[in-house]
């Protein structure tokens, strides 16, 4: 049984032991322990302080890039559409101006047409007139080819002026 209960001497170095070792501790090793678990936490802190910062920091920034994307995004529509305006007015502008234009070409063929059928009519009618005065004085000279004939025509000519 003395194997397995000590001795009350041996319980008594080793309590005073135990308190020497204690008391070396804590004036020696404990405030540098207790500051270094302090310091230790208060870093933890600052980091999880900064990490929290940080993720606030790029929630803003992912919040704003969204933001001027949007921004662009309405930007790049107004342009396409003033574009796009732009372009149907430019179109419509030409088709006016070619349906103008065109216009303008028609009436100058008229013109020009109108024209060229008067000056055939005139050449028609000075033609029918060349023709009719060489067919006239055939007839008369065939008609005409002796004096009595003659005296005839002029005598029938003045009783029809007279009657006018």
């Amino acid at each position: 049984m003395d194997l397995i209960l000590p001795s009350s001497g041996l319980i008594i170095w080793q309590l005073i032991g135990f308190l020497a070792l204690l008391f070396i501790l804590v004036k020696f090793a404990w405030k540098p322990i207790l500051s270094a678990l302090e310091e230790r936490e208060t870093s933890i802190e600052t980091a999880l302080k900064a990490a929290e910062q940080a993720k606030a920091e790029m929630a803003n920034l992912k919040a704003e890039n969204e933001k001027l994307l949007q921004e662009a995004r309405i930007e790049r529509d107004n342009i396409l559409k003033t574009a796009n305006d732009a372009a149907a007015k430019m179109i419509e502008e030409a088709k006016q101006a070619a349906a103008t234009e065109g216009a303008k070409m028609i009436e100058s063929a008229k013109a020009v047409i109108e024209n060229e059928k008067k000056a055939a009519l005139n050449e028609v009618k000075n033609q029918v007139a060349q023709l009719t005065l060489e067919v006239t004085e055939k007839l008369l000279r065939k008609n005409l080819a002796t004096d009595a004939a003659q005296k005839a025509l002029v005598d029938d000519m003045v009783k029809d002026i007279n009657l006018n």
